[in-house]
This record gives C-alpha cells, structure tokens and sequence, in this order.
C-alpha cells in the first residue's frame, strides 16, 4: 500500500521554516485499519499524525487524530494542518469544515492565516492546593497570579496562570508531581503555564508526560483554545491575544486568539509545508 503524506509546520514564527509545530498529514487513509494508523503515528514520532478520509456532501473532510501512543479527539495544530491540505488537494472556497470525534470544526484561511472556531468550552475547579500546582513546575505558590482551571474546547487541560513571563520561562516540570496533580481521567499528565508580557501579548509553556517523562510542546492551539475558555470564566470577553510558545526548545511559534463578546473563540496561526512523500506498507 502506497500512502502519500505531507509535513508541515504550524503556528510559524514569520519567515522562519524551522518555526511552529510539527504535522503529518496523511492526504488518503480511507483504506487503513484503527491500528495502520496507530502505527503509523509511532513511526513517525511526530506529537501528531492526522488521517484524512472524504467528508462527503455536509463537510470536507473526516479527520482522526493519533498521537505515537493514542487517538486524540480533538487538537489544535492538526485542525489547522489538515484544514491546509485539504484546501489544496480539494480547491475548496476559503471554508472548511472538519469532521473529528470530538464534534465539527469550522476553518477559514486569508492569507495564509487559518482560523479555527472551537467548541463552547466547560471548565471545572482544581482539586489541588497552589504549593502543589506550583511545587510540581519549581515554583512557590506567590507565583500564581488567578485561579488555575481545568478547561475543556475538545481537549481537556490544566491552565495555570502565572504572575510573570520570567516565571513561565524558569519552570521546570517534575514529571511525578505533575502525574499527582495535573492527571486527567484519560491518564493523561499535563499543565498549561501563561503570563502576560504586554497588554495583549502572552507567554505561555505546555509541560505533558510520556512514558515517565516530561515533554514541551512548541505550539499548543487547542490549550490557546481552553486558554480562551479560561477568560470566558473569568468573564473576559471581546479581547484578542497573540501567544508565543516554544522558545524554550527553540520552536518559536505564534499563536492569535480572540474571544468574541457572544462567547465565541477563535485560534489562528500561519502554515508552512516543509516535505511531502510516499509511506509503503
């Protein structure tokens, strides 16, 4: 079986093409197996590999998510990736809309800027004392600058609001701690860290845990999304942020967020294709 499949970068820092996060998209899966893709997603390595097959009459295109280990439902890198390849490969208008398992996300480009509009977000309190939360980052409980939430667009996460960038940029993940405090009931171990660095700009960190360890996503859409859903509980509408991520390990990436006054919540980031190929199985 020969299978085409691209790579692209999303969330790019401008003209950077080592910039943003890491994608796979597989333009035609129709003919896989569940396991095909899992497999797949654990040979490339990649935080996640997408899987194209045809939407039919009511969406462009149905998309399932893998990262090496597990399916995800929704994320937000991957929505903005594949909406890229599939407005190349089916010369749609500049709407498209994405069928995944945790429900259909609206995509619109202008310029290479793609848009998501995620789901209405649910956000749950913290059953966890700050000294914990913070202890599990290396950082003291002062640090802490509101009230940390879990948040839910499609994908549920720790957000944890700090006092300073200076803060988000000297934690440090304790991949114990965070297996302590910051599990989901999927298994799942991971926080969100952000602080502002201007009126509207934010810097932010997402640490997660892999087989013991602790890994940094450069660019993380669908936190950016929850991120938005932690305004909304804080009753913070009609504002627009720009997020930078992934300095830490030297993938700067841009993140747009805005949250609308009726609620609404919209990710934005720029795409680049780096390779293209043919897997054969």
């Amino acid at each position: 079986m020969l299978l085409n499949y691209r790579i692209l970068n999303v969330f790019i820092d401008g003209d950077n093409p080592f910039s943003g996060n890491p994608l796979c998209v597989f333009e035609d899966a129709a003919d896989l197996s569940d396991e095909d893709m899992q497999n797949l997603a654990r040979q490339l390595n990649l935080s996640e590999t997408t899987f194209i097959t045809p939407g039919g009459a009511d969406v462009s295109a149905n998309v399932r998510i893998f990262t090496p280990s597990y399916e995800m439902p929704f994320a937000g890198h991957p929505t903005l990736g594949t909406a890229y390849v599939v407005h190349e490969l089916s010369s749609t208008g500049d709407a498209i809309l994405l069928r995944m398992p945790a429900g259909d996300i609206p995509v619109r480009v202008t310029d290479n800027v793609w848009t998501m509009r995620v789901n209405a977000p649910v956000s749950y309190p913290v059953d966890a004392q700050l000294s914990n939360l913070t202890a599990m980052i290396g950082l003291t409980a002062d640090r802490v600058a509101a009230e940390p939430l879990w948040v839910d667009t499609g994908s549920l996460q720790l957000i944890l609001p700090l006092r300073s960038a200076r803060d988000v940029r000297t934690a440090s993940a304790d991949p114990k701690l965070l297996a302590r405090f910051a599990t989901r009931p999927d298994g799942e171990s991971l926080v969100y860290i952000w602080a502002p660095t201007g009126p509207d700009t934010i810097e932010a960190r997402l640490f997660f845990t892999q087989s013991h360890a602790v890994l940094e996503d450069p660019a993380t859409g669908s936190a950016c999304a929850n991120l938005g859903g932690w305004f909304l509980a804080n009753e913070q509408r009609g504002i627009g942020r720009r997020i930078r991520q992934g300095s830490a390990i030297r993938r700067p990436s841009v993140l747009d967020l805005a949250v609308g006054e009726d609620g609404t919540i919209l990710v934005s980031g720029a795409v680049r294709e780096v390779g293209r190929g043919t897997f054969k199985i």
